[in-house]
């Protein structure tokens, strides 16, 4: 099975982009806020036993898809300081135990349209940063921190892009269409 790692900054487009992705591929996608909610029901963000939980559920849905023999998986993931180094690590060695790889794709947009789009009311029903000036503070108080991502990565620049040509340049990229 191999793990599509669609990561970036909130209002890159993640989700939407795997969605499209998932429509042409018919993989399944995991969105990185059902752990994170599942976690923040119980912990305040950024706990130990926030950061705990959500990663255990991030790598025991890993090896669950893996053991399932799952074609393929979609994750989205945002990160942020609070994400332990070697949760990538991890998560590699479960894919790649398995025989599979795991493919990131990094998602990238202008400040201008990533600002346009964080300010989008459809960001509420997800829990997402919603607000132009919670974004720009986090993003100036060192938040968004790189787990260490491999630099072996596929760049999307989504700015100009519409959701289904991002997914089809991500399918074509990493030959996921049969």
């Amino acid at each position: 099975m191999n793990l599509i790692f669609l990561f970036g900054f909130p209002g890159v487009g993640k989700l939407t982009v795997a969605q499209e992705l998932s429509n042409l591929t018919g993989l399944k996608t995991f969105h990185n806020h059902l752990a994170v909610d599942l976690a923040l029901s119980l912990f305040e963000f950024g706990s130990q036993p926030f950061v705990e939980l959500r990663e255990k559920v991030w790598l025991a849905a890993f090896a669950q898809a893996v053991e399932a023999d799952l074609d393929g998986l979609i994750f989205t993931f945002a990160f942020d300081r609070s994400v332990r180094s070697s949760f990538i690590e991890k998560t590699k060695e479960i894919v790649e135990s398995a025989g599979g790889e795991v493919l990131f794709v990094e998602l990238t947009c202008s400040v201008p349209e990533l600002e346009r789009r964080i300010a989008q009311p459809s960001r509420q029903r997800f829990g997402k940063i919603g607000s132009v000036e919670l974004f720009r503070e986090l993003n100036e108080g060192g938040m968004f921190v790189d787990p260490g991502i491999p630099a072996e990565r596929l760049t999307v620049d989504t700015t100009a892009l519409f959701p289904t040509d991002a997914a089809k340049l991500i399918a074509t990229k990493l030959t996921l269409l049969k």
